[in-house]
């Protein structure tokens, strides 16, 4: 991945966040409506989120050293998981809020353009949000990842505290702005927690994805022919970098240089296929025994 290009992606949601914030804050200013508030204060997140997003890719960028001989690439769940618990912060707080207002409703002014201003900042979340998420899937960076699906979360809120507003205008029942209000904390919170729960994942050192992992098993099988076999694949991903590791089984006979040159040729057909990729293999002579010891580490 290149973080530097990861990093221009962020640097465009953090624009987003402000102009959003300012529409956003602007259209509360107008209406006074609760749900408008509560939409605004998580645009606050999105900005927190961002820059710390920025500094995690930045931090993942840096070389391995000493301490880090696999790299940072790991820095990157710092921001997920931040962002996780800024979401659930932020929905807390939208929850007192609303559920003060439910029992003291407000009027809601100047509804018109209070719902424009909500409209031009959902519109501006969405196309950032789809930007961000195709770039997240083509670099394999969860704070992308993660920043897009909390602006898409973002959209719904809008779009949900928009509809209230506008029902408050057909219907005069105030009551609906904080019980909107209060819907939009719940599907934040929950939004949070699915994200929280994909960074916890991830530090476990879950195993590649499904569709990556077909691709490892698909180029060692075009092998077997050779009469060169393979167990023990174990495979982790720690953020924009996969790790994989897998024991090749040749003839007895071969020579250490002939054993040598196949691990490089499969270890750069992987690496070619999957970038960013490290591939570590151990060579074994099929006829012994031993080998085959720990054949039950494959865990494909």
């Amino acid at each position: 991945m290149s973080t530097d290009s990861a990093r221009s992606y962020i640097l465009l949601s953090l624009a987003a966040a402000i102009i959003t914030i300012a529409l956003k804050f602007g259209a509360y200013w107008l209406t006074g409506s609760v749900g408008l508030l509560s939409d605004a204060l998580e645009s606050c997140v999105n900005l927190i989120a961002a820059l710390f997003a920025f500094w995690a890719l930045s931090f993942a960028s840096k070389p391995p050293d000493e301490e880090h001989t696999f790299g940072h690439s790991k820095a990157e769940y710092f921001s997920s998981g931040l962002e996780s618990a800024l979401i659930v912060v932020a929905a807390i707080s939208i929850s007192i809020t609303a559920w003060e207002r439910l029992f003291n409703p407000q009027p809601i002014e100047q509804i018109g353009w209070g719902l424009a201003l909500a409209l031009v900042a959902t519109a501006i979340n969405g196309v950032v949000a789809q930007v961000l998420l195709r770039a997240g899937q083509r670099l394999h960076s969860i704070a992308l990842r993660a920043d897009a699906h909390h602006l898409l979360t973002d959209v719904w809120t809008s779009a949900g505290v928009v509809i209230g507003i506008f029902l408050v205008k057909l219907t005069g029942w105030l009551v609906l702005d904080p019980l909107i209000a209060l819907m939009v904390a719940a599907n934040i919170i929950w939004a949070g927690f699915k994200l929280l729960r994909e960074t916890g994942s991830a530090l476990l050192d879950s195993s590649i994805p499904l569709e990556d992992r077909k691709i490892v098993t698909d180029i060692l099988t075009t092998y077997k022919p050779q009469g060169i076999l393979f167990h023990a694949l174990r495979t982790r991903v720690a953020g924009s970098r996969r790790f994989i590791t897998f024991h090749v089984l040749v003839p007895g006979d071969w020579t250490v240089h002939q054993g040598h040159a196949l691990c490089e040729e499969i270890e750069l057909a992987i690496i070619q296929v999957l970038p960013k990729t490290t591939v570590m293999t151990h060579l074994e002579p099929k006829e012994d025994p031993i080998s085959w010891i720990d054949q039950e580490l494959d865990r494909t």
